[in-house]
């Protein structure tokens, strides 16, 4: 087996696309200590510099005194912790729904509800670029899985034109996508939907706090969040905290309580974390100038790196890609960034398709015009030499 797996391991070393891990050893913020070197971070999904927030430790703190910090079970042996009830609720108002239900992260959110909701007869339509829990929980579901071209409605059309009308069809896409940092053409999906008798679901977990008159995410933004049947976001990355929801109507949130997998047969996350959740929400609503001021620096740094000649594709968002195409190019000018002092991840196969590994720039409201100066500095010198 040692060998096999040496085998494997060297040609993804040959191939650039090798992975390692770094210790972090500061909190999470808009500067971090890795692997011993302080650097500006600019790879973090904590757009709102929420994650060490003090309220969010208070919360946390407070809870812990009260409820201790593991939860000991699913939420269907033990029960609710009152946390888990009270994040929910504010979930619900907020997204504007019946009901919302908080799973342990993103990635069992999506799996959970795509496998709940679709079966071996159900066809579903996933945009391309959809993140990996997404095509995860499709495959889990056995249902019927068709990938339409990234935010191509004519062919996703032509796909649920050509599905028979007693089949179940679910079209699902990423409201703000993960690695280019653009956005789904919700409004025509949601016509889509309406026409061809489909149910749409949308993840939020890069919208979630940062888009929308009140940071409800993309479809609230658009008008169009009573119109979706399904919406997923996550509470890991605006929210600065863990754990994710799926809200919509009671009837769902009561179908996942039974039938998704993941919420059922897992422990419950700590209350502490939900309180950390809760406070979270309450500063986001509390303070939206960090919304207002994460977007406006994403524009400036965006506008920046494109007069340096980066292309940064369609983003609009605080993600912000540099295309790079050569995965060992990627990995050398991410190196010498952090020799530079900054950190910026590059992004290679199979999270992006071959060819177009980039450098995942983002912003976050913690974040001083000072910053996108050394930021812009760094790249233009590392870009010269890589």
């Amino acid at each position: 087996m040692k060998e096999v797996l040496r085998a494997e391991l060297e040609t993804l070393r040959s191939q650039g696309l090798y992975r390692t891990r770094r210790v972090m050893s500061s909190a999470q913020g808009r500067e971090v200590v890795i692997d011993g070197k302080t650097v500006l971070n600019f790879c973090s999904n904590d757009y709102l510099g929420l994650a060490a927030d003090a309220r969010l430790v208070s919360a946390a703190g407070e809870s812990l005194g009260r409820s201790g910090f593991g939860s000991g079970a699913s939420r269907l042996i033990c029960g609710d912790f009152e946390t888990h009830r009270l994040l929910e609720a504010e979930l619900a108002r907020w997204k504007g729904t019946e009901a919302a239900l908080v799973f342990s992260c993103g990635y069992m959110a999506n799996t959970g509800t795509i496998s709940a909701l679709a079966d071996r007869e159900t066809v579903v339509f996933s945009d391309r670029l959809n993140h990996a829990s997404i095509v995860d929980g499709i495959i889990l579901s056995r249902a019927e899985l068709r990938r339409y071209p990234h935010n191509d409605v004519a062919a996703l059309e032509g796909m649920l034109s050509s599905t028979g009308e007693d089949r179940r069809k679910l079209v699902v896409t990423d409201t703000v996508f993960s690695m280019d940092g653009d956005v789904a053409p919700l409004r025509e999906l949601v016509a889509l939907c309406r026409k061809y008798g489909a149910w749409l679901m949308v993840d939020e977990a890069h919208a979630f706090g940062v888009m929308g008159p009140t940071g409800a995410g993309l479809a609230e933004a658009l008008g169009v969040a009573g119109d979706v049947d399904v919406q997923m976001g996550t509470l890991s990355k605006a929210a600065g905290s863990f754990g994710a929801y799926v809200a919509g109507s009671k009837e769902l949130v009561d179908h996942l309580v039974n039938r998704a997998r993941s919420f059922v047969y897992t422990t419950a996350i700590p209350p502490s974390v939900a309180a950390a959740g809760l406070a979270a929400l309450g500063v986001m609503r509390a303070e939206p100038e960090r919304r207002q001021r994460v977007l406006s620096l994403a524009t400036k740094l965006r506008q920046g790196l494109a007069g340096l000649g980066c292309d940064t594709l369609n983003s609009t968002t605080p993600i912000i890609p540099v295309m790079v195409k050569d995965a060992e190019r990627a990995v050398r000018l991410s190196g010498k960034l952090f020799e530079l002092g900054i950190l910026a991840q590059a992004i290679r196969p199979p999270t992006v398709p071959s060819g177009s590994a980039r450098l995942r720039v983002t912003v976050t409201a913690a974040h001083t015009e000072e910053d996108l100066v050394r930021c812009l500095e760094a790249f233009r010198e590392a870009l010269s030499r890589c």
